[in-house]
């Protein structure tokens, strides 16, 4: 496609491409979010980056009553509500719900356009009453990291802006997942695990869980445990990255995020909001950058 050209993204948006810059040199994007810089290995190439997926807040809204938010794609939403219902167990069969409405909701968050949505549903009369007491207990087995949260507001709070800290060569980048992946000694058993990793030059620490936000909350406990100062390293994550996975990196106090995946459209927004450089499909050598690029030296 020729330098310039107006290409889609998944919202339906254009974004502008672009060339990249001399060799050495960090490209600067248009959109931040459809358009992250690569370096290859040897240098900063145009991206070829696949679309990053959306994700948004989702409020579960029974009655009137928020029963829980969970971070998902906004599709098929009606599906979505009707489906988390009967599966835990909120109601027995489909025609136990009287009406449906999915409604975009503005969220309390600090970023514009954020996207956030209540999937709604009424019962007919006489099954809310039991819903109270089942709503507590499914703190804990439901979300995807927001285990718990039974609100918009929770899932998308005020962004932690973290502090500039220290800069790190493109090298460092495959460095830091290269002492992840060594780390990773339970994964060597089973390969149905996660890990989040911290890394800077003097060294790596490593944590395991079946869930990737377990596996940084693992980290976040090591660390604080041991007085590591987090603006001196990187995060780094064996998984995609989503918004909650930002948000808790923001909170620990790293100014570096790498994933091995494709961070979510969401994920990109809020890192560039809360000053996190964020780096996805960091592999080998080669990786994507997308958001504040002035960490990166050389």
């Amino acid at each position: 496609m020729p330098p310039g050209e107006a290409t889609p993204s998944p919202d339906g948006t254009a974004a502008a491409s672009e060339d990249a810059g001399p060799r050495g040199e960090i490209p600067r994007a248009a959109d931040p979010v459809t358009v992250p810089r690569r370096w290859s290995g040897s240098g900063w190439v145009q991206a070829d980056a696949p679309a990053a997926p959306e994700e948004a807040a989702v409020a579960i809204v029974i009655d009137g009553t928020s029963q829980a938010v969970l971070m998902a794609t906004p599709h098929d939403l009606a599906d979505f509500a009707l489906g988390f219902a009967l599966t835990e167990g909120l109601i027995a069969s489909p025609a136990d719900v009287t009406d449906r409405e999915i409604a975009q909701v503005r969220p309390p968050a600090q970023l514009p356009g954020v996207p956030a949505y209540e999937a709604r549903l009424w019962l007919r009369p006489g099954l809310a009453s039991g819903l109270a007491e089942r709503r507590r207990s499914m703190v804990g087995p439901v979300g995807c990291g927001l285990c718990g949260v039974d609100s918009i507001a929770a899932a998308l709070p005020q962004v932690v802006r973290v502090a500039e800290g220290a800069r790190f060569s493109p090298q460092d980048v495959g460095r830091a997942m290269q002492a992840l992946s060594e780390g990773q000694r339970r994964w060597r058993e089973t390969p149905a695990i996660h890990a989040a990793g911290f890394w800077s030059p003097e060294g790596a620490t490593v944590r395991e869980d079946v869930g990737r936000h377990n596996a940084l909350d693992k980290l976040a406990g090591a660390l604080a445990d041991r007085g590591v100062d987090a603006r001196a390293g990187a995060i780094v994550m064996s998984s995609r990255l989503s918004v909650d996975l930002v948000q808790k990196t923001a909170r620990i106090g790293a100014p570096v995020l790498i994933g091995a995946s494709t961070p979510t459209r969401l994920a990109i927004a809020w890192a560039e909001a809360a000053g996190i450089t964020l780096i996805g499909r960091a592999r080998g050598d080669a990786f994507d950058l997308y958001t504040h690029p002035q960490r990166m030296k050389g």
